[in-house]
């Protein structure tokens, strides 16, 4: 009997190493600090929210930073389970299944400081190149603009020094991301660049669930689940807090 016991618990412990490591999820993310970079306390604000609300609902998570365009690529043929920031557009829900917002991003422009553009409307922008990093979604408005002169860059920071540089007119991104940027930038880069007054859009993020995951839907409910818990016993804005936003 002893030994049947035996047996039997350590069919037990295999089953349980075998049930942990299906509920293990694949989290992906580009360097967008102060949101996601493997470089920063838990990899950052946004991957430390996601992170902590799917332990909390029972998965065990890994986070892998690839650029942009892999991260969504990877998503959409499933070789990550979960993109950890993504604003919502549609072409985007055949690949995954978006969550509730768990944030709001204000997305701004900024221009050189002895540059004269006003923004009102994004016909006014039509004459000036804007650096935008390749693969994201801004507004719907903005993305779908033919006469917008785009020039698609790797990273912000990229964007940021052309932008003084005199090499585009225009550079567009979150506003805690581009004052993050911005404060690792030379004073003179710093100096020379300024944000435009009125925001493009305000942009909810989400998690992006792939589809090719079949249980896409239930990582979903159970991610919105939590983050409500979160934000009501407090733990949500320690976060914040704890990354210094």
């Amino acid at each position: 009997m002893p030994r049947l016991l035996r047996v039997l618990s350590l069919l037990g412990l295999l089953l349980m190493a075998q049930d942990a490591a299906a509920t293990k999820l694949r989290l992906v993310g580009d360097a967008w600090p102060p949101f996601t970079d493997s470089n920063l306390v838990n990899g950052g604000l946004a991957t430390d929210i996601v992170s902590t609300a799917l332990t909390r609902a029972g998965y065990t998570t890994e986070f892998e930073q690839v650029p942009w365009a892999r991260a969504l690529l990877g998503v959409g043929e499933g070789r990550y389970d979960v993109l950890v920031d993504a604003w919502f557009n549609h072409e985007r829900t055949l690949i995954g299944e978006f969550s509730n917002e768990y944030w709001v991003n204000r997305v701004r422009f900024l221009k050189r400081k002895d540059s004269p553009i006003i923004f009102d409307t994004l016909q006014a922008l039509h004459p000036y190149p804007v650096a935008v990093v390749r693969g994201y979604a801004y507004s719907t408005a903005f993305d779908n603009d033919p006469y917008l002169q785009k020039v698609p860059v790797h990273t912000f920071s990229m964007a940021l020094q052309m932008l003084a540089a005199g090499r585009v007119s225009l550079a567009v991104e979150d506003e805690y991301v581009a004052r993050y940027n911005l404060s690792r930038e030379k004073q003179q880069v710093r100096d020379s660049v300024e944000f435009l007054p009125k925001s493009l859009i305000e942009n909810s993020l989400h998690i992006l669930v792939s589809l090719k995951n079949p249980d896409h839907a239930e990582i979903v409910a159970s991610f919105d689940r939590e983050i409500a818990a979160m934000k009501a016993d407090g733990s949500y804005d320690r976060l914040f807090r704890e990354h210094g936003l």
